[in-house]
Order: C-alpha cells, then structure tokens, then sequence
C-alpha cells in the first residue's frame, strides 16, 4: 500500500472493513473499471472523479442544448448515455444566455404575520373597467378602496378613469370621519388615476403615506386585486340568478359590498368586516335577494280615487346614505330610494325578450384577471351598445333618490325565424306592438346603437291578443300591428339601423363604417357640385395647406343620433398672413339682439322660424391662390402627387367666415333686403306695411314677420341660391331651447344644464334653492388649498354661456369669475354651489308674453366698495322691452368710487350706454325710443346726471363717465329715482337672502316650467 512517504506491504490475510471502501473497479480486459451507477447518493465517489474545466463545462453544456449542470452530471453518474466525458461538470461562471432566456418571476412569498394592529392604518385602492357595458347611470369604472385591518370596503364609480383623484379625495375625509382615525397609508399601483399631482398634493398635506406596487407585479396589491374578484363574482352571481339586464351592474356591485362588509369573516380575529371597523356586530335580519319583485308605495304621484296605491319594482340596493332600499321602479323607469317596500322574494324578474347575452353578466366581467394601471393603456376603452354585443370605439353610484335612465334607442337585429308578435302595454314607454325576432344567441346583431341606451322592454307586461276573424282584418295578417303612438318610435329605429353611433377618432376609423363613408362622399360630393376645388401640379415655390376630416353626430332635442355630419377642413394654422389671407372679421349676432328679436316677435304676436345653409362655407368665391392637398383616405390613385386649388372658400381658412358673410349679405341686398344701421347682421325687407326681419350668425338664420307670406317668400328667395334646411318653427338655436306657445314666448337652456352637470359630475348633487347666501362674501384666499385651475375655468366658462337666458346666476358667476388666476378650494366650492342651485332649478327660464306693453325702460344700481379684496364697487343693470328682459349687466368697475353717489353714478352711465344700444337696434325694426326711462335709486347719482351739482366731490370721475349727462340733456334717457325695494337691478350687485332672492327673480320676468 503506497502512502505518501512510505510503502507499506501486508500479509495476505489482512482485510480492509467494508464500511472503509468507497468502490471497487474490477480488472477486466487487464483494465480497472469503474461501476458509477453503483454508487449511492450521498456518497463522495466524485471526488474521485476529473473535474473538467470551466471552457469544458460550458461547452458540453451548449452543446447539450444549454441543459441545468444538475442533469448533466446525472448523466455521467448514472452512465445514462455513451461518450460523455466521465468527469464533475461544475458551473463558474453564470451562462447569460440561459439567463435572458430562461428567467422568470420569483415567487412572492405570504406575509407570516399582519404588522397592521389598527383600522385605517393602511387603505388598498385599485381600480376595474371599462366595463364594456355602461351602467344606468352612464359609469364606466369601479373604484374600491379596502382597509387592510378590518377589510371593510368601499366602492365609487365613475365615468372616466380621469375621476379617481377626485373621488378619493372626497371619500377619504368621510372614512376618517365613519372610522375616528386619520388614515396614515395608502397602497395602489403606478397608474396616474392614483399618481398625480392633484393627489400626490392632497396626500401630502393630510400627511399619509404613499405605497406603490412596483410595475407589472399586482401581487404586491393582492388584498385589492383579491377584492375586486370577490366583489365581481358576487355581482356577476347576482346578475344572473336575478336575470337582471346587464346595466345593472353598478347596482350589483354596490349591494356585493354592502353585504359582503356584513357577512366576511377576517380569520385571524373571527370577526367580520362591519365588526372590526365600526366596533358592534352587524345586524343582517332586513338583507333581501338582489333583483327579487318587490312593490313600492307610490307617496309623489298623484292618484286616482280607485287607481294602485303602489308600483311594481325589483330590489337593487340598499341606501347608502339613509335607512332605505333602492328599487327599480318598472312604471317610472327609475332608481328610488325608500323604506315603504313589500317584497316577494320568492319571485324573480323576468323583464323582456331581448337576446341571451344581454342578461348574460360574464359578457361584461371577462375572465377577470384583470391588468394593472400601468397596462391599462394597451386596452381599449370601447363600450357595448345594450343592443349589440358587437363592441364600438367610443361612475360614485348615484346618491339621489332617483336616477332617471336614458332615452330609449335602439338596433333593427336581421329577422330570422321564428317569429314571435307581441304587444307590450300602455304603461311601457314607449306603447308599441311590433314583431320581435325570437332571440338566438349564437348570432346576435351587427348592427351598432348608442353606447349610452338601456333597454327597450325593461317594463314589458305582455298582453294575449284577442283572436279576430281573418275576414275582418285589413291587410295581411303576417304583418305587425302598428299604431299612431309608434311613429316616433319606428324613426329612431330607422336611424339607429343606417346610421352610426360613435365618432371615430380619425379618418382611418371613419373608413371602416359604411356610414361614415358615406357622410364623407357626401361631403365630396358637394364639393364637386359648387365646384370648390380643381386639381392640378404644385406650381413652383408653393406650398399646400393639410386638409383633415372632421366627426361629429347631429342628435334632435331628444338626444336621438339624426345624421353623421364629415366635414373636410382646411389646417388653417399654416395661412401666411399678408400672403394667404388679408381682412378675417365677420359679424355675428349678439345674444342681447336676439333676445330683442323675439321679444318683438312676441309682442307683434308672429312665428320666428328657422333655417340653416348646407356647406355655407362653399358658397364664397376666394380671392387668393391657394393650393390644399388631398382629402385623406380620397387620394386620387392615377394622381397621387397633385394638389387642389381652391376657387371657393373652405371650412378652416381664416377668411372663410367673412368671405360667407360678404357673399350672403351681397345677395340680400339684391334681393331687396336692406341691412341694420348698427347690426351688420340684420336684415328687413318691408312690403306694402308688413316687415319681414332676418337675423343670422354665420349659417343659422332665424326670421318672422306679421304677414307669412313673406315668410314663405323668403325661404324660396333663399333655396334658389343656397342649398338650405329648413327647420320650421325656431326652437333650439345657439344653445337656447325655445318654445312658442300661444301667450308667449319661453326661453330657457334646460338640456344645456344637464349637459354641464353630467360633464363637470354633479348631476347626483343635492340641489341648493339659492346660488349664493346673503352672508357669502369671498377673497383670495391665499392660505388656501390650490385646484385645478383648468377645470375651474372650464366650470366658468359654461355657467358663463347659461347667463344667456338665466340672469339669476350672473352675478355669484361673474363673483366666482374674478378667482380665475388662482383658484382655492373655497372658490370652487362657491362654483359648485352654483351648479346645485342649478340641479335643483334647470326648469327656470325667461318669460316674453305676447301682446302689451313695448316701451323700453332701465335700471341701474351700485355696491359701493362691494369687492373686499380692492374695495372697487360692483355695477349692475337690466334693459326691458316691455315686460321682456332683453339685456343684463354685472361688472366690477375699473375705479375706486369715493361715494355711495359716485358708484351709482358710474353704475347709471354704464347702463346708459346700453340703452343707447338697443335704442338705435330697434330704429331698425321701425320704433324710435326718446325719454327712455333710466331708474336709480340714489338721489346724489340722479343729481349728478342731472346737472353738474356737487363738483368737488365728482371733479376727479373720468369724462366718458359724464356722457350720461349728455344723453340726459338730449333727451335720450330721463334718469328717475326709485325706491331701493323695487330696483329689480339689485340682483346683479350683491347677494341675498332667500325671500328677496325669489322676489328679485320674479321682477326679472323668470318663470319655473
């Protein structure tokens, strides 16, 4: 035996112990093989083996197709396979190819042990949607927000994404407030809903803590993504053993996590959600099925002697903010919220005949694993017609009593057979007995309606047709039943079917719809009619303008899409001043000189009707040579290079309003027309006593006249040179809804208040019955907490366009307006007051009766240093017709006024100016105006008008202030005192109370509709 320094020779019968050999390599062939497969697991033969190198090591593992050395080495040691080196395969260094290859995520290990000892430690927020079909109240996303202590949680929806900050923002006080704790920590992931400036400030001063996943990997928001899915399975589950219209999801959700905080049970403490956060156990004894038939008490409407006393409903809720149940009422077609219910919970709801997918909740809640924010700009935001299961490109639940749903539209779906007729009854709305196609789910319609319908046959009570006598039928008796009451119907049906639904974003969208296609051919098309346009070579040194299709849906008054409007317009950014266009200014009406208008129209006892001219643009010849390139999507194949010379006018040159101008005013003029002295935009024609007046802006027109003759004349004289519509009587123009009734004339912008309220979110709003309290008073606020400032002038800029026909909210608008530079929260909450004020009275408009009194006659007053900020005094006045409020003014003056007399003064003159105004407006219409009655209620300020009394106290006042004083003498205006109580100009100087509030507003001439 060799040792290391010596040789060792033994006796023949020494034996070496058994649990001493590592191997044995029998002799054969005079060769000493080694058995590795006879070697046990954990025994340490490799040492005994030749460790190859590491340029060795990495070869064979290439070679072996990059497998793991672990199963190389199996395959040495178990001589698994044929010439592989009998050698220790050793990893040295990391293969970067197996490492770009074959990485993965690392498992996210389970948190041992909850660090969270308190509720409100630490909310979780997520967010989920677009649901591909809107709710009924038009909401889009779910926001929820769970406490990681108690795991009690909280819903929001929303319209848009853009919303989240906000309602955040609002919800987390009321949870501070609900739990007796600040809230110290917020998670969520990376979207910008949740990191934003708005809420990254908000946070910041409230002192909580932001947490944020890291990108793609939701594990670290489990408990939030976890509580999505239990909130979406238990809607999705209520949805369909209820058989409840897919809309209804939002309400679903909402009753998921009403009761699921009542019933889930947190392990680690065996108590529920409600327990831990509000510290006493739920009670659960009036928890009744989502969507079972229930009867309402009908406590509003008024009732017949032997009328219900109740309506049918079905159970969606419970009230979030007072002991009561939400209930769809079938009758109404509303969302209400009361305690006096009877329920029949072992009945479910069978509503209509639509198609299978359309109660089918998993059509909405897809497979919900559901993306991050940080992948949620890859997902379309497309929503779902109710009617169509196709999709198209295209929010808090509702905290009132009542949320009325939208307008009924909806698809013609292709008839297969079966068919089945049916006639729905006289509560539906609307009443209707058509042919429905049975359902077949596998082939739902392709046809596309607006995104924002709900159902047809919601309240659907079948009645059985009485079988009649083939012999007494007319017609064939295949045929469908149509009655008087379908007719409206059967138009939106016709334009739900050929017309399309959503806006596309651009003209390659546009392409993809046959509807649209064909709105841009017609665009075209009239182009090649007036000859607007001849396509030839770019002359030298010329550069073409861009031309871009424009998308817009024309809707009636009632919301209903009546045509898909294209219009090619012209990139007019890119016009050279001098080269490409000179003089620009086109006159357009004043909504004071409308107002005028129908006031006369009222007075004179005569119709105003209304017209607009088709591509009025098109119709002016254009003196400068301009080059556009081709419509997109119409390039000509044989001449794609050429470009278009323009011989008309185009929409989108800056000489387009005033080339149309100039052509419609020349061709008036030839017509016998003459055009006003002081309004460029009104024209009269008088023949044998009777005048016809026509007032335009731009390509609306708007005419009347005491003889209709001359009405119908004036349509035709127009039709022979334009391409007109004609719209009848006038109703809606410029954004005032006007209606002609046969004692006078109602102005008012009732829709345009929904819009706005639905736009800046605040059409669930409790309604407010003043604008302002006498005790409001506003300043910079310079302490305060900043807002967008974006939004705000966006709030202020529509209240300011709703002072046209409602001069009740001019001044707190115009107060509100002077913050504009740097908004506080103090302002905006003035603004939204405002808009609850308006909730409440959107049904308030202006009153112009026929007949009586025309006499003009003003009013004038003054807040003597009302601003707090400058101590600059506020100018108010009103110009009647008549009994007609014509003209309103509320206007912080450019001075410091040293007198209560001075600031009246100054206030008189303004309104002054205004009254010479429509004096010489009305000389247009045939009346001339001296001595016009100009009230005040300051003797001082009557004086100075009146002669030049008190001089050291007003020798300081601007001269153009003393052009009253002119006026006076002329006879003009006769400035008369008033009794401060019935200066109805007082509204638009100050605040009040609300007793002299709806006083006020009476004077104006406001009436509730």
């Amino acid at each position: 035996m060799f040792l290391q320094n010596e040789c060792l020779f033994l006796k023949p019968e020494f034996t070496i112990p058994e649990d001493m050999v590592i191997m044995r390599a029998p002799r054969r062939n005079d060769t000493y093989m080694l058995n590795m497969g006879s070697t046990e697991s954990n025994s340490t033969v490799t040492c005994l083996l030749s460790k190859a190198s590491s340029f060795e090591s990495f070869l064979w593992h290439k070679r072996l197709g990059h497998i793991n050395f672990k199963i190389l080495n199996k395959l040495v040691k178990n001589n698994l396979v044929r010439g592989l080196p009998q050698k220790d395969f050793s990893v040295v260094e990391k293969c970067m190819a197996c490492a770009r290859g074959k990485q993965h995520k690392k498992p996210h290990k389970l948190k041992i042990t909850n660090t969270i000892s308190e509720p409100l430690e630490l909310l979780h927020t997520d967010l989920f949607g677009p649901i591909s079909v809107k709710s009924i109240a038009k909401k889009s996303y779910c926001l929820v927000v769970t406490d990681d202590y108690s795991r009690y949680t909280w819903v929001r929806f929303m319209a848009n994404k853009s919303e989240t900050a906000e309602e955040l923002m609002k919800l987390i006080p009321l949870i501070e407030v609900l739990g007796k704790k600040k809230v110290q920590a917020i998670r969520s992931d990376n979207g910008t809903e949740f990191r934003n400036h708005i809420f990254n400030s908000f946070c910041e001063q409230r002192g909580i803590l932001r947490q944020f996943s890291a990108a793609r990997t939701p594990q670290q928001n489990g408990v939030a993504e976890r509580k999505n899915r239990t909130l979406v399975e238990a809607a999705r589950t209520m949805l369909i053993e209820s058989k409840l219209p897919i809309i209804f999801w939002a309400e679903a959700v909402n009753c998921a996590a009403y009761v699921l905080n009542r019933v889930l049970i947190v392990k680690e403490k065996m108590k529920t959600s409600y327990q831990l956060f509000r510290g006493i156990k739920p009670l659960i004894d009036f928890l009744r099925p989502f969507g079972c038939s229930c009867t309402l008490l009908n406590t509003q409407d008024q009732k017949t002697k032997f009328g219900a006393v109740s309506d049918e409903c079905f159970f969606v809720g419970y009230s979030n903010t007072q002991k009561a149940y939400r209930v769809y009422n079938k009758r109404t077609r509303i969302v209400q919220e009361s305690y006096y219910v009877d329920w029949q919970e072992s009945n479910t709801t069978s509503i209509g005949s639509e198609p299978a997918w359309f109660y089918d909740a998993t059509t909405i809640f897809k497979s919900f694993n559901l993306p991050d924010s940080d992948d949620d700009d890859i997902i379309p935001h497309t929503s779902v017609s109710i009617f169509n299961h196709t999709p198209t490109p295209s929010q808090s639940q509702p905290s009132t009593s009542a949320t009325q749903l939208p307008p009924t539209s909806f698809d013609i779906p292709p008839p297969p057979p079966p068919q089945t007729t049916v006639q729905t009854s006289p509560s539906d709305i609307p009443s209707t007995s058509t042919t429905i196609p049975s359902p077949t789910p596998s082939q739902p319609s392709n046809q596309t309606s607006s995104t924002d319908q709900n159902p047809l046959l919601l309240n659907t009570d079948f009645k059985t047709l009485k079988n009649h006598p083939h012999d007494y039928i007319i017609g064939s008796i295949t045929d469908g039943v149509r009655t008087r009451s379908q007719s409206g119907l059967i138009n939106e049906c016709l334009y739900a079917a050929f017309l399309s639904q959503v806006v596309p974003k651009n003209y390659k969208q546009a392409l993809e719809d046959p509807s649209w296609v064909d709105a841009m051919q017609m665009e075209l098309q009239q182009f090649r009619k007036l000859k607007v346009w001849e396509l030839v070579d770019l002359p030298p040194n010329k550069c073409p303008i861009g031309t871009k299709w424009v998308f817009r849906n024309k809707p009636d008054d009632r919301g209903v899409v009546i045509r898909n409007k294209a219009r090619l317009v012209v990139q007019g950014f890119a016009q050279e001043e001098g080269i490409d266009y000179t003089e620009v200014f086109a006159p357009v009406a004043r909504l004071e000189a409308i107002r005028i208008f129908l006031a006369h129209a009222a007075n004179k006892n005569f119709k105003v009707y209304q017209m607009d001219v088709k591509c009025a643009f098109l119709y002016g010849d254009i003196d400068e040579e301009i080059y556009v390139c081709q419509p997109p999507g119409f390039e000509d194949p044989d001449f794609p290079s050429k470009v278009y010379k323009l011989d008309k006018s185009l929409y989108g040159l800056h000489q387009a309003p005033r080339i149309w101008y100039e052509t419609l005013t020349q061709y008036l003029l030839s017509k016998g027309f003459s055009r006003g002295g002081i309004d460029m935009t009104l024209f009269k024609k008088e023949v044998d006593g009777e005048l016809l007046i026509v007032q335009v802006y731009v390509d609306d027109i708007i005419f009347g006249s005491t003889n209709e003759g001359l009405c119908r004349e004036f349509e035709k004289v127009m039709m022979d040179r334009f391409e007109m519509t004609i719209m009848g009587e006038m109703c809606f123009f410029l954004g005032l809804q006007v209606e002609q009734k046969p004692d006078g004339i109602l102005i008012h912008q009732e829709k345009y208040i929904k819009e706005i309220l639905r736009k800046f979110g605040m059409d669930d709003s409790s309604p407010e019955l003043i604008p302002f309290t006498a005790q409001t008073c506003l300043t910079s606020d310079d302490n305060g907490n900043p807002v967008d400032a974006h939004r705000y002038r966006s709030m202020i800029g529509s209240l300011m366009y709703l002072t046209a026909s409602r001069p009740d909210i001019t001044f707190a608008v115009c107060y509100c307006a002077r913050f504009q530079a740097n908004p506080k929260e103090s302002h905006e909450k003035a603004v939204k007051r405002i808009f609850r004020y308006l909730k409440g009275s959107s049904r308030l408009g202006l009153w112009y009766p026929k007949g009586g009194n025309f006499d003009l006659h003003a009013f004038s007053d003054s807040d003597h240093a009302g601003c707090r900020i400058n101590r600059k005094s506020v100018t108010g006045g009103c110009q009647y017709l008549g009994e007609c409020l014509v003209s309103w003014q509320s206007k912080k003056q450019t001075t410091v006024s040293l007198s209560t007399g001075e600031a009246e003064y100054i206030a008189a003159s303004s309104c002054c100016c205004q009254v010479l105004w429509i004096q010489h407006q009305m000389m247009d219409y045939g009346i001339n105006f001296l001595h016009t009655p100009l009230f005040c209620d300051n003797e001082a300020a009557v004086g100075i008008a009146k002669n030049p009394i008190h001089h050291t106290r007003t020798k300081h006042i601007e001269t153009r202030i003393h052009a009253i004083r002119d006026a006076q003498e002329k006879g003009f205006i006769d400035i008369i005192p008033i009794e401060t109580r019935k200066q109805k100009a007082d509204l638009f100087t100050k605040t009040f109370d609300k007793p002299r509030f709806y006083e006020l507003i009476s004077m104006l001439g406001l009436i509730s509709f």
